[in-house]
């Protein structure tokens, strides 16, 4: 991962540096487009999932901002299932459709494979001081898919929340209301804290906002309502992402709160993607079944 200015260490990006290898006039490799990569774990099944494509779930500041909805190959109506919503994480180029990213497509697959309803949408978080904006379409695609349970044969109460990179910072209003309808939450590599600016970064963000964008200063307010939390961490990731990660594993742990813990030592920011390793395979496993037990269980 390569990390330079507030904006992409804000985000924990996700940019491929190619590796120079020719010799005399051959050309390097170019590197591989990331937005079309694919996770490295795969069910039967993902090739025939349903999904409803680009509904749109807000229209603000003159954009229709999209959802797509994804549904098991036998999902039966009038059975309810449970939903994970998948949040990506930024900045992004205005206008640029994240839901469209080959991680999304694949995860929503491999979660309808595994029998439960998913979501990814696109928000607008194109740069720092856009957090609020982002979070307000969050938060609005959330209300989205309960307000319309019935019509997508979504379980309204049984919601889980699966965050990555600069998604982060959008779990703290989840963590902050204690929403009970929320069963899990799973987050990837992900910026925990935003009190401590990157080294070296000028900030362009008010110590207000970063506490109120900053998933660790909202532990305490979620208490004994905490829902179960896993946290996934690349070894190799950058050390001011990973040190927001680290201070919010040693405060949930200090609360006492439900944390499951996996790392990859030698994982990349975006592993799931990026190491075709059994480890990343072994994570993204184990968080597919920690999700399916807490949406399920009574």
């Amino acid at each position: 991962m390569r990390a330079g200015g507030v904006a992409t260490l804000l985000a924990g990006a996700l940019v491929c540096t190619a590796v120079a290898g020719g010799e005399g006039p051959m050309p390097s490799p170019a590197p591989p487009d990331i937005t079309k990569m694919r996770i490295v774990y795969r069910i039967p099944g993902m090739d025939r999932v349903r999904v409803e494509r680009n509904r749109v779930y807000r229209e603000v500041a003159g954009s229709r901002l999209e959802m797509d909805v994804y549904s098991p190959p036998e999902a039966r109506r009038g059975a309810p299932l449970p939903v994970v919503i998948l949040i990506h994480g930024g900045p992004v180029p205005p206008g640029a459709s994240a839901k469209n990213m080959g991680v999304f497509l694949s995860y929503g697959e491999l979660l309808a494979a595994s029998g439960l309803k998913a979501v990814t949408f696109s928000h607008r978080f194109y740069g720092p001081g856009a957090l609020a904006d982002a979070a307000g379409d969050v938060a609005a695609a959330l209300a989205h898919v309960r307000d319309h349970a019935d019509e997508l044969g979504i379980d309204r109460d049984r919601v889980a929340l699966w965050a990555f990179s600069g998604g982060g910072p959008f779990l703290s209003q989840p963590l902050r209301e204690r929403w009970p309808f929320v069963r899990a939450i799973a987050a990837y590599y992900a910026v925990l804290d935003l009190q401590v600016p990157p080294p070296g970064a000028a900030s362009g963000i008010a110590d207000d906002t970063r506490r109120d964008f900053s998933p660790l200063h909202h532990l305490a307010a979620a208490g004994e309502n905490m829902p179960p939390l896993l946290v996934a961490r690349a070894g190799r990731d950058n050390p001011w992402l990973n040190a927001t990660i680290d201070r919010f594993v040693a405060e949930a742990l200090a609360r006492n709160v439900p944390l499951e813990l996996m790392t990859h030592p030698a994982g990349q920011h975006g592993f799931d993607v990026l190491d075709d390793h059994d480890r990343s395979r072994e994570i993204i496993a184990r968080t597919l079944d920690f999700l399916k037990y807490h949406l399920r269980r009574p």
